[in-house]
């Protein structure tokens, strides 16, 4: 099993993503930040959506259309299936920046994206 947030962890997602069928017309940047703590050091990757195909990669995004911060509790809470973005948001544990009509115009195809993980939680 490769460790949470790891490079290897985010190379598995990568990989996952070379699976996803999506829209060749969807575009969307989601840059996700763990910030550092006493669990860590900051944490930074990049899902990107262009050209029908699916990408996540480590750092920052030039100019994403949302970013989304929170601390690696809730990050891996999220992850594994404990908890729901919205939950986190409504509670103020996940920090939305950007654009967030991009998240909301693009809601099902996120949904569709996440699926494509589900692998990379077991």
């Amino acid at each position: 099993m490769t460790a949470f947030l790891t490079d290897a962890w985010i190379d598995g997602l990568d990989e996952a993503a070379e699976t996803a069928a999506i829209a060749p017309d969807l575009r969307l940047v989601i840059q996700q930040l763990i910030p550092a703590g006493p669990e860590g050091p900051e944490v930074a990757y990049i899902l990107e959506a262009a050209g029908g195909r699916l990408s996540v990669r480590r750092g920052h995004a030039e100019d994403p259309d949302v970013t989304f911060t929170q601390d690696r509790a809730t990050a891996l809470a999220i992850h594994q299936g404990d908890l729901s973005a919205q939950a986190a948001f409504m509670g103020g544990r996940l920090r939305l920046g950007g654009d967030l009509r991009a998240v909301i115009e693009r809601a099902g195809a996120l949904a569709a994206i996440q699926d494509v993980f589900a692998a990379a939680r077991a």
